[in-house]
C-alpha cells in the first residue's frame, strides 16, 4: 500500500479524496500544518508528500524528504512554483494537476470583475444594514469595452469566451500565441496595457513575469483601468498597485490572489494582528475587492483534483509515466516518449 503524507490538509480536501481513495490500494494521513523546512520530517516513513500552493519545498525540504523515503511529491493544485525543481531533480519525481477546472478560475475572474465594476460587494453589505441608497454605487458597462487578457492558455481562453459574451474587445499578450483564436487581437503587453480597459491576469508565475505589473506597466495603462488578478500575487507588485490605486490610475482592482499571501489566505486571521500592511491598505481601499485564493473552489474542481492526484500516485506506484510530471529539465527535456524524467 502506498502511503501519502498529505500537507496543510482543509476540511474540503478530506471529504473529496475520501470519497475516491478507497478506489485505490493508497492510504492518506493528513496533517493540518503546512509543508515547510520544520515539518517535513513529518514525512518521514511516507512514499508520498501531498502538498499545495503556499506550502515552501525548498531544497533544504527536498533533501530532507529524499532523506527519510520520499520519492513522489505530488502537487494538489496547478502552480509549482514554490517547489525547488533544480534539487529535486533525480531524487524525488514531481507531478501536479494542470486542469482541475479551468471554468471555476475563469468564472471566478468574471465574477471579481462583475462585482468590483457594479458594486456588488459595497450594495450587499448597505443591505444587509437596510440601507438602500445608491449613492456611490455607479458602475459602467462591460459591453463596448476593452479588455486584455494576460496568457491565452485554457483558463485565458475560456475567460475570452465570457468576455466576447458581454460585447466586449479582447486584446491579448501570451509568448506563445495561439492563432486558432477567433475575435481576439494579440499584441505586445505594453500596447495591452496602453489600450486596455480592464486587464485580467492568466498566466503562470515565471523568472520572466515576477511584477509583470509594475510601476512602468501601471504608468502605461489607462486612467481608471480595472484590474483583476486569478493567478499568482507574484505577478503584481503590491507597493506599486497600492500607489497606482491612491493615485487613481487604479480605477478598481480585484484580487484573488497577494505576493505575500502565503501565511494569511485559507487561514482565519480574524482575531490575530496583522503584520501585512500594503495587504491592509488594499483591502481597506473602497475600491479594491479581495478574495482568498479561492477560484478553483467549486464541488467539479475539487473532484477533479482528488482524482488527478490519486491517480498520478497510482501511477507512481506501478511504475508507470505519469502524464502530469514535471521536472527541472522539462523545457529542453530530451527523454524519449512514454519515459519518466529520470
Amino acid at each position: 500500500m502506498t502511503r501519502i503524507a498529505f500537507f496543510d490538509t482543509k476540511p474540503y480536501d478530506k471529504t473529496y479524496f475520501d470519497q475516491l481513495v478507497a478506489d485505490y490500494d493508497i492510504h492518506i494521513t493528513y496533517f493540518e500544518s503546512k509543508l515547510n523546512e520544520n515539518t517535513a520530517p513529518l514525512a518521514k516513513g511516507y512514499d508520498v508528500v501531498c502538498a499545495f500552493v503556499n506550502d515552501h519545498i525548498t531544497d533544504v525540504v527536498i533533501d530532507r524528504l529524499y532523506e527519510d523515503g520520499v520519492r513522489l511529491i505530488a502537487m494538489r493544485c496547478a502552480g509549482y512554483n514554490n517547489v525547488d525543481f533544480k534539487s529535486a531533480f533525480g531524487k524525488i519525481h514531481v507531478v501536479r494537476v494542470p486542469a482541475y477546472s479551468p471554468y471555476a478560475v475563469a468564472e471566478h475572474a468574471m465574477a471579481l470583475l462583475l462585482s468590483v465594476v457594479r458594486q456588488i460587494h459595497h450594495a450587499y453589505v448597505r443591505t444587509r444594514e437596510f440601507n438602500f441608497s445608491l449613492n456611490g454605487l455607479v458602475g459602467f458597462d462591460l459591453h463596448g469595452k476593452t479588455v486584455g487578457v494576460v496568457g491565452t492558455g485554457k483558463i485565458g481562453k475560456i475567460f475570452i469566451t465570457l468576455c466576447k459574451g458581454f460585447g466586449m474587445k479582447v486584446l491579448a499578450f501570451d509568448p506563445y500565441p495561439d492563432t486558432s483564436l477567433e475575435g481576439v487581437q494579440y499584441c505586445s503587453f505594453e500596447e495591452l496595457c496602453k489600450q486596455a480597459d480592464i486587464i485580467s491576469l492568466h498566466c503562470p508565475l515565471t523568472p520572466e513575469s515576477v511584477h509583470l505589473i509594475d510601476k512602468e506597466s501601471i504608468t502605461l495603462m489607462k486612467q481608471g483601468v480595472v484590474l483583476v488578478n486569478t493567478s499568482r500575487g507574484g505577478l503584481v507588485d503590491s507597493q506599486a498597485l497600492l500607489e497606482g490605486i491612491k493615485s487613481r490610475k487604479i480605477g478598481s482592482a480585484a484580487l484573488d490572489v497577494y505576493e505575500e499571501e502565503g501565511e494569511l489566505f485559507y487561514e482565519d486571521r480574524s482575531a490575530t494582528l496583522f503584520d501585512d500592511d500594503t495587504l491592509m491598505l488594499l483591502i481597506a481601499m473602497p475600491n479594491v475587492l479581495v478574495t482568498s485564493h479561492q477560484a478553483f473552489l467549486t464541488n467539479e474542481a475539487l473532484h477533479n483534483i482528488a482524482e488527478t492526484t490519486l491517480n498520478s500516485v497510482h501511477d507512481f506506484a506501478e511504475g508507470k509515466v505519469m502524464p502530469n510530471e514535471i521536472c527541472y529539465q522539462c523545457a529542453t527535456c530530451t527523454k524519449e516518449p512514454n519515459q519518466r524524467c529520470f
